[in-house]
């Protein structure tokens, strides 16, 4: 190579060293980013809930046959315009709101603390991280397979996993013990819905909270009771030896349309989820996010 050549090489190679590190000096914090994603987690599961609150409304109302669970809502928007692109977006949240409770449960992102009444908090965060990964894992399965049913994949999952169970000894009692470990859930969500001070994470004014902190209350009750039905024909399966009344969360509040006055109870669980929902996008703009600085686990 001749001289010339050699020296505009290496001077254009310094060039882009040097464009290199003045983007690297401007990289958001780390804290920045983990604040950005935390956001947008809350966003995505806002639209989850919304979206089970119309379903299940037009359900109620026997205006769609669909199911009103999360994967039911993933079913309906594999079918519309751009459907793909929605359950990319609605993926890449649900994967970012995981990331954030695992700052909030490992590295104890809110400073809850270690004593035991914190730890249970962020058990309970870990939790609800595993439960959305399954979600989020849900989304990007049905990208892979345009035409796959997920709800009817989930309850006959469910009911092959209830089988199992069943087989091995004391079987039926551990089936009835996942049936009371689904209505503590509710239960836990309900007493939260009551007692639960959301004001002190939201960085609004006194008016603001006064207005959408409602919207946590009705929204954290109503998403609690929604577990009643699941948690209760799971009991039933394992009493009875019947994995066939094992469904999906969707199919369990289906179900309660049967029930006298079942389209009420339905309309009203409908808007308690929409409220959940609502409430999810309000924490995502007003939420404090404090992430972590060092990820060191707490």
């Amino acid at each position: 190579m001749p001289p010339m050549d050699i020296r505009w090489a290496e001077h254009r190679t310094e060039r882009l060293i040097r464009k290199a590190r003045r983007l690297w000096r401007r990289r958001p914090a780390l804290p920045a980013v983990f604040e950005a994603l935390a956001r947008f987690g809350y966003g995505a599961r806002g639209f989850v809930y919304l979206s089970i609150g119309v379903i299940l409304m037009l359900t109620a109302h026997d205006l769609t046959s669909q199911t009103a669970g999360s994967t039911g809502v993933v079913e309906t928007l594999a079918r519309q315009p751009f459907g793909r692109l929605w359950l990319m977006a609605l993926g890449l949240g649900l994967w970012a709101f995981v990331l954030w409770r695992v700052l909030q449960s490992v590295f104890d992102a809110d400073n809850e603390g270690s004593d035991l009444s914190a730890l249970g908090k962020r058990a309970g965060q870990a939790i609800s991280g595993v439960v959305y990964g399954l979600l989020a894992s849900t989304v990007f399965e049905v990208l892979d397979e345009v035409f796959a049913n997920p709800t009817r994949e989930d309850v006959a999952e469910n009911q092959e996993k209830a089988r199992a169970l069943m087989e091995l000894p004391f079987g039926q009692a551990m089936l009835i013990g996942v049936g009371l470990v689904i209505l503590a859930v509710g239960v836990g969500n309900v007493v939260r819905g009551f007692r639960s001070d959301f004001a002190r994470d939201l960085a609004c004014s006194e008016k603001i909270c006064k207005r959408v902190v409602p919207l946590a209350h009705i929204g954290y009750v109503a998403r609690g009771l929604a577990y009643f039905p699941l948690a209760g024909l799971v009991m039933l399966a394992g009493f009875r030896e019947r994995e066939s009344a094992i469904t999906s969360f969707g199919g369990a509040l289906e179900a309660v349309e049967t029930l006298p006055a079942g389209p009420w109870l339905l309309s009203a669980t409908a808007l308690g989820m929409m409220a959940f929902g609502a409430f999810a996008f309000v924490e995502g703009r007003f939420r404090r996010i404090r992430p972590p600085r060092d990820l060191e686990i707490t």
